[in-house]
């Protein structure tokens, strides 16, 4: 028997620098896609499966992100004022209610499992979810739901995950994979940012988790992995054989919006999905002329 998922932690510490200077004083989760920042689209999936409790890993300079899920009386009173219903029941859809919502500060930038870490009292004992904002899927079934509905069956620990070419395995956490069922891969083993002669297979690991409270133990032991930070993927490895550890193979298509090029991708294609953007925008893009 398994237990429901009701619990995301969404780490939103980071740095951001690759996208400087916009990231200097504006945290990359809250970059817009479209017209939703990042971090919005995440609790929205979070929320689509299941949800009921969102935890928000943060550091300096992150109140916007607060400010963002918080209730904002002045705003609301003067939509309503001038009539603006339509975008009042917007902020007031996607909004947790009051008691669902958490923060904790990373104090230092010490990696994604210390991230995860810092988050072990407000997620208590029961299995959570991992969402990182700056993974976009876009599917006709958010990711997470996708992985939920799976997890009910088998429980344990699940990681998303995606081929990528293999000369990109040394950005990613890679799976040895074993038995394959549907959407479902046995994890055999798993590599932090392993060089390309060196990676097990080409399946990466994208930012949705679905782990179990055990892995805090693991975490406790801030063992500097890759890149001297504390890796979620070395701590991960030493649950395998402990609980069952399955790859998802999900049902959409990923953008990585740590990347100008494909936040840029990640724009055009939303955009597309907007019946009311969709005719002005394909338009203006048959008028480019890209030179090779």
């Amino acid at each position: 028997m398994t237990h429901r998922v009701r619990t995301a932690v969404f780490p939103v510490g980071g740095l951001g620098t690759r996208f400087l200077p916009a990231t200097k004083s504006m945290p990359k989760e809250m970059l817009p896609v479209v017209d939703k920042p990042l971090i919005q689209y995440a609790v929205e999936e979070a929320r689509s499966a299941g949800i009921e409790y969102f935890i928000f890993v943060t550091s300096h300079g992150r109140a916007v992100i607060e400010d963002h899920f918080d209730h904002a009386g002045d705003l609301y009173a003067l939509l309503a004022t001038r009539g603006k219903e339509a975008e009042l029941s917007e902020l007031r859809r996607w909004q947790p209610a009051p008691g669902q919502v958490a923060y904790t500060r990373q104090p230092e930038p010490l990696g994604l499992g210390h991230a995860v870490w810092c988050a072990r009292d407000l997620v208590g004992h029961e299995p959570f979810a991992v969402l990182l904002a700056d993974d976009m899927v876009l599917a006709d079934r958010p990711c997470l739901a996708q992985m939920v509905e799976a997890y009910a069956a088998v429980g344990g620990c699940m990681v998303a995950v995606e081929d990528v070419p293999r000369e990109q395995t040394s950005r990613y956490g890679v799976l040895k994979p074993g038995a394959q069922r549907d959407r479902l891969i046995e994890v055999r083993d798993l590599v932090e940012k392993p060089r390309p002669a060196d990676a097990p297979s080409t399946l990466a690991i994208i930012g949705r988790y679905i782990l179990v409270p055990e892995l805090f133990e693991e975490l406790s032991r801030m063992e500097q992995g890759t890149g001297g930070e504390i890796q979620i993927t070395d701590s991960l490895a030493r649950l395998i054989g402990r609980v069952p550890f399955n790859g998802f193979r999900f049902a959409g298509e990923r953008f990585d919006c740590g990347d100008k090029g494909g936040f840029l991708r990640a724009n055009i294609a939303y955009a597309l999905r907007r019946p009311e953007l969709r005719g002005g925008l394909t338009a203006y893009l048959r008028t480019l002329s890209i030179d090779s």
